[in-house]
């Protein structure tokens, strides 16, 4: 495969949105339970780019094959340095270089634009997720259990996390 991580686009929206249907109605990647639509995806995209956050695609030919993004960890001013990372790829490409194409790419973005630490919520039995995760220097920083259900079964959440600077935290505003 020949992978490219590029800015997504209005055009790649389709493609994400069928990415994260799937894993919507087929995995415990995503804990919602109602798929989205496309309007619905339009909106989340301008809002992730006009909060000046990312979305990235991995793209071979002009087809987005998986996507990633981060967003704030928590809406409190203390986490401002913090962020949560989501990435999803297409069901039949999974193991085969994508999500690693994207997570590399993903750390890269977050360590140029300041992000202090990225954080990422695994549903503790991914083992896949987990390993790639730790590929990255990702840190197992514990479980909480049985917080999630989806398919009639309670989820635990895993937290991974990876300090990407050593900068001592900034002075308080005032």
């Amino acid at each position: 495969m020949s992978i490219i991580v590029r800015p997504a686009v209005y055009a790649d929206l389709p493609a994400i949105l069928a990415i994260y249907n799937d894993a919507v109605a087929n995995t415990t990647a995503i804990w919602n339970e109602t798929p989205s639509d496309l309007a619905g995806r339009t909106a989340w995209f301008e809002e992730r780019i006009a909060a000046g956050f990312p979305v990235l695609v991995a793209d071979e030919d002009g087809m987005a094959l998986g996507y990633a993004t981060y967003g704030p960890f928590r809406p409190h001013e203390g986490y401002r340095h913090t962020a949560e990372l989501s990435i999803y790829v297409r069901a039949d490409l999974r193991g085969r270089g994508v999500g690693k194409a994207l997570l590399g790419r993903l750390v890269d973005e977050a360590a140029a634009r300041g992000v202090h630490v990225l954080v990422g919520g695994i549903e503790a039995a991914n083992e896949s997720s987990i390993r790639l995760h730790a590929a990255f220097g990702f840190q197992n920083c514990g479980v909480l259990p049985q917080v999630g259900t989806k398919f009639g079964r309670w989820l635990d959440l895993l937290f991974m996390v990876k300090v990407l600077d050593g900068n001592a935290p900034p002075a308080p505003k005032g």
